[in-house]
């Protein structure tokens, strides 16, 4: 099934999509048949001519970067990777302490493995949900700046050669059936977005869940066949910890992501992409 234009982003009237898949769209695509005759040259873009990129008030798309630079160092690591890891760790914490405090021990104790409060099931859990809520913050925020002219997109990542690699980078995407902003095309839009933050979970899992659990043994205690704890302070601490090292780890990547993917869009004068 073909990818969709990202329908997060509207485009004016009088032009193709204006939005993080249309880099190339306001600078070098053709333009749509019209009675009226069109000002416009007929011949086909010089190479040089389909990677300039033509800014105006609603998209200020900038070239696509031949080595990383100091703001885009910034960008992805501190802003995005610290930011993350603080707002990340936070709302981690406040969620544990919300879930935890006010739990009775004695009927419902927190352990490690069993239920009904298992910090081991939680801490699976909160891989996989917050991959998921990380990867679609991170689409809207960085296409958002990409679109806005507020970041370089990165220009000197080669595209990939590998079959899944390319799907992966939503390169090769087959002709657009779909109508845009369609309940159709929003489920193939999520789809595809659900499909790759699930498959960034699963490689971070293993390297986030067993260091957790080894880090909740460490504090807890044993007894009854299973480590037991208190209702404070270590469910907290440890969803802390947990949650911003996660958002450290995984966020930068999928910045760096974004931004590759735009340099390529950019470079290839495509009308679309970050779709199926």
């Amino acid at each position: 099934m073909p990818w969709a234009t990202n329908p997060l982003f509207r485009s004016s009237a009088e032009e193709p999509p204006a939005d993080v898949e249309a880099a190339a769209a306001s600078s070098s695509s053709s333009p749509i048949p019209s009675p009226i005759p069109s000002p416009r040259p007929s011949h086909s873009p010089s190479p040089s001519q389909r990677q300039e990129i033509r800014k105006s008030d609603d998209d200020g798309f900038k070239e696509p970067t031949v080595k990383l630079t100091a703001h885009q160092i910034f960008y992805i690591f501190i802003l995005d990777g610290i930011g993350a890891m603080i707002l990340s760790g936070g709302i981690n914490f406040a969620i544990a302490y919300a879930m935890y405090a006010s739990q009775d021990v004695a009927t419902r104790p927190i352990r490690l493995f069993l239920f009904p409060n298992t910090l081991a099931g939680d801490a699976g859990v909160t891989v996989i949900v917050q991959c998921l809520i990380t990867w679609h913050i991170e689409l809207f925020l960085v296409n958002r700046d990409l679109r806005k002219g507020g970041v370089h997109p990165i220009g000197f990542i080669s595209e990939p050669k590998g079959r899944f690699m390319r799907w992966f980078m939503f390169l090769d995407r087959p002709q657009e059936t779909h109508v845009v902003r369609s309940f159709v095309h929003w489920l193939s839009f999520l789809r595809s977005q659900i499909l790759r933050a699930l498959l960034i979970a699963v490689v971070f899992f293993p390297l986030v869940w067993g260091p957790s659990i080894g880090f909740l043994i460490l504090v807890g205690t044993w007894k009854n066949n299973d480590w037991y704890y208190e209702k404070v302070w270590a469910p907290q601490v440890f969803k802390l910890v947990q949650g911003g090292v996660l958002g450290l780890l995984t966020t930068p990547p999928m910045v760096i992501f974004w931004l590759t993917r735009c340099g390529w869009a950019l470079k290839n004068n495509e009308e679309r992409y970050g779709e199926r």
